[in-house]
């Protein structure tokens, strides 16, 4: 939960082993997170990925988040970012 936008929480990493992928985990995983969230009255979940990372970018997107076009400099210099957003 982010402790500055009280609307807000935060997906910060998300890690499935490769023999796990494909089984429901990730969208449960992700389902509990919303859950939680809107326990604690967020109203949107966030997220962050690279640009280059077409499977998160297909998960998000399949999990009903809005993706931004890539954000230049996100996480610093040469470090773009693509953001999305999932209303609760």
């Amino acid at each position: 939960m982010s402790p500055s936008r009280t609307d807000e929480a935060c997906i910060h990493f998300t890690g499935v082993a490769p023999a796990a992928r494909r089984t429901g985990l990730a969208r449960s995983l992700y389902e509990q997170f919303f859950a939680c969230a809107h326990r604690n009255d967020r109203r949107v979940v966030k997220a962050i990925t690279s640009p280059q990372n077409s499977r998160s970018i297909a998960f998000q997107t399949a999990m009903g988040f809005e993706c931004s076009e890539p954000v230049a400099d996100y996480d610093g210099p040469g470090q773009d970012r693509v953001v999305f957003a999932r209303r609760l």
